[in-house]
């Protein structure tokens, strides 16, 4: 039996791929410059997370999200170039070092470096949705809504590692006024 969902998709690309290329408008242009910019960045200061932690389980974490920026930060530059837009100036890899020679008054705690990535990837989810609002070319929006999803599954699993982990930051609960409250 055909697979519904890869037929819908075929049916769905087939629209996008005979629709007629118009220019990328600004909005889509600066969205898509400064995600860019943020893919890269956050490539770059997840790798120094990488050089300074020990902990097997969150360095495995830290490689998924690098090479999830670093996919992203590529086709997203291929694009730009493709559509004739400048890139913005980015730092550099960091190369690999030993998490043990980091100083401790330089060295990030797991529960910082985690935390740090959650806000990250939460930025990426919010700039994707607001692209993803702006965009007139439908193979645009689905780019932003491919990126969108790959941040959402990854942050969902990433969410399940902290709580377990202890690191999650959780604000305190809300009882209106008036609502049975069995805390108090």
């Amino acid at each position: 039996m055909p697979d519904v969902l890869e037929a819908i998709k075929n049916v769905v690309q087939s629209l996008i791929d005979d629709e007629p290329k118009s220019p990328l408008h600004v909005g889509e242009v600066m969205a898509s410059w400064l995600f860019l910019a943020l893919c890269a960045e956050t490539q770059v200061q997840i790798e120094a997370g990488i050089n300074s932690t020990t902990d097997p389980e969150l360095r495995k974490t830290l490689h998924e999200a690098v090479e999830m920026f670093k996919s992203q930060k590529e086709e997203l530059a291929a694009f730009l170039r493709l559509e004739g837009v400048p890139l913005p100036p980015t730092s550099e890899s960091k190369p690999i070092s030993d998490p043990n020679s980091v100083p401790l008054g330089v060295k990030l705690t797991d529960k910082e470096l985690a935390n740090s990535l959650k806000i990250k990837i939460s930025m990426a989810i919010t700039n994707c949705a607001n692209a993803t609002a702006q965009i007139i070319r439908n193979d645009v929006g689905i780019m932003w809504g491919r990126f969108m999803q790959e941040h959402i599954t990854f942050l969902a699993t990433f969410k399940s590692q902290m709580r377990k982990r202890g690191w999650l930051k959780v604000p305190p609960p809300y009882f209106p006024t008036g609502s049975p409250n069995p805390g108090r």
